[in-house]
């Protein structure tokens, strides 16, 4: 008997441990990107779970991050000679003060030209494959750039910012130390997409949370958290360790400021699917950027919890994922709670010297 028992029990072991490794493999599947913590399904829908921020920001190999370079793009990035005006810096509509993004409904340009959206923030962009609002730029590199030459914005053009910069003996050294060639279009986005690498907002209440602390978040916003996973449904849009999916969505949102149309991802696409929908933007750090969406159409976090309550704006194509939620006054109070929660820890800043 004891020669039949032995064999078997060491088998139902090695099954045991080999279903245990499935699911466990399983768990870590990452369908859509980063899912270090597993993946969350509501209504049929799978998505990344969201967790601590990766401590490697993505990098291509054609521009590795060095202190040389960064310092460059870090100076290029203040430097308001980049625009026609010499007054209008990256750092105008992306202030470090109001994290990294602009207070005011839409930006402000070269001779106080409006523009039609809000800036969003920097924080964090090194994680996302697509930017602007509508995801025109397929890097940091080409949307470092692009302001440059819109005449609502900077209103320079290219050839003359590297002429103008060219001309200034700290870049001129500076170029060739870093890259071995006079200023160029390219490596001034370069430089200053090495730069916005490093803008991060991580280590935040939640990251310590999920990391172990189960002091960092108080009830309320563990609560939200629920809330955020479940019911409030924001983590369909709102996933993976940087709160967003990258995609495209219309949420109904009103349309304010001085266009009055805005068709989003379409100028881009051109899919009819795409009318009005907008980048799913970062949730780390939210109570640092408002006012919020792609036209500042709101002021508070507790504007926007409640119009995504209400299922959203009414629109022809409006996101297949909008509903209305039907949150009470504490759960939405809990949500906001939890939204405060991802807050990153503050960054040590210090304003660069241009050279002359």
């Amino acid at each position: 008997m004891v020669r039949t028992v032995l064999p078997l029990c060491f088998l139902l072991v090695l099954l045991f441990v080999a279903i245990i490794g499935i699911g466990e493999s399983l768990v870590g599947a990452s369908p859509a990107g980063h899912a270090p913590h597993g993946t969350v399904t509501i209504d049929g829908i799978t998505v990344p779970d969201i967790g601590p921020l990766p401590t490697a920001v993505p990098t291509p190999s054609s521009n590795l991050n060095y202190a040389a370079k960064i310092e460059l793009g870090k100076q290029l990035y203040f430097d308001g000679r980049l625009s026609k005006n010499n007054a209008i810096s990256c750092a105008f509509c992306h202030n470090p003060g109001t994290g990294f993004a602009d207070s005011r409904q839409t930006s402000i340009g070269v001779g106080g030209g409006i523009g039609g959206r809000q800036s969003p923030t920097v924080y964090n962009t090194g994680f996302n494959h697509v930017q602007f609002w509508d995801g025109r730029a397929r890097s940091l590199e080409e949307q470092a750039i692009g302001p440059i030459h819109n005449p609502v914005e900077m209103a320079e053009t290219h050839e003359h910012v590297v002429a103008k910069l060219g001309k200034i003996k700290g870049y001129q050294q500076q170029f060739r130390a870093v890259f071995g060639t006079d200023v160029n279009l390219q490596g001034i986005a370069e430089a200053i997409a090495a730069y916005e690498r490093t803008v991060l907002s991580t280590n935040s209440a939640f990251d310590k949370y999920v990391l172990g602390d189960a002091k960092a978040m108080d009830e309320a916003a563990v609560r939200g958290m629920g809330l955020f996973k479940g019911k409030a449904r924001c983590i369909l849009c709102h996933n993976g360790p940087n709160f967003t999916d990258n995609q495209f969505h219309n949420l109904g949102v009103p349309q304010v400021g001085p266009m009055k149309e805005d068709l989003g991802r379409y100028n881009v696409s051109r899919a009819e699917k795409d009318k009005g929908a907008f980048k799913t933007p970062t949730l780390r750090s939210i109570t640092e950027t408002a006012p919020y969406m792609h036209d500042g159409a709101f002021k508070t976090l507790e504007e926007v919890v409640e119009f995504l309550d209400q299922g959203g704006g009414g629109n022809p194509t409006l996101s297949p994922l909008m509903r209305p939620l039907g949150l009470t006054a504490e759960e939405r109070a809990d949500l906001g709670m939890f939204l405060k929660a991802l807050t990153g820890e503050p960054i040590k800043f210090s304003m660069p010297q241009l050279p002359k």
